[in-house]
């Protein structure tokens, strides 16, 4: 990849993963033979597990059409892009005034966004419950393995105070 025009303009994070991709960062498990930087690959490791992962160039300039009646600043398609805003709520945030520039237009924008941009990638959220309720459940199998039984057959020792 050649750079023609340094700091042309604020990048999507498409298009820094997909830069990242292009030096090698999702080719190399070991992280060692590849061209790249820890820092880079930090990056990469992040920018996976969001929508960019998904969104492609097509998606992107389709997304830009439907958004030039908006009349949004380029910085807040950009955040659009990069967070994949998905909700009213989201959208208040990232575009100023609001309710004032978009009125009613803000659930469009919303469908706009579900329609054209695909979803980021989710983990299922009941494992994550699930893992945290087994944790809990050890950790209080090791209490009462190190206490005794129970706390009702606790030895008649006083704590020791760690700092």
């Amino acid at each position: 990849m050649k750079i023609l025009e340094a700091n042309a303009g604020a990048l999507a994070n498409f298009e820094v993963l997909n830069f990242l991709k292009s030096k090698g960062a999702s080719k190399d498990p070991t992280r060692v033979l590849a061209d790249v930087a820890p820092s880079e690959y930090k990056v990469y490791d992040y920018l996976v597990e969001t929508a960019a992962c998904d969104q492609t160039k097509e998606n992107v300039n389709e997304f830009l059409e439907k958004c030039k009646k908006y009349d949004l600043a380029k910085a807040e398609v950009l955040n659009i892009i990069n967070i994949r805003a998905s909700t009213a709520v989201e959208i208040y945030l990232i575009v100023e005034d609001c309710e004032k520039r978009l009125g009613d237009d803000v659930d469009e924008l919303v469908k706009t966004v579900a329609e054209v941009l695909p979803p980021a990638p989710t983990e299922p959220a009941s494992e994550e419950v699930n893992n945290e309720a087994d944790e809990k459940t050890a950790d209080q199998n090791i209490n009462e393995q190190l206490v005794g039984e129970g706390p009702e057959k606790a030895p008649d020792k006083e704590p020791i105070e760690t700092s």
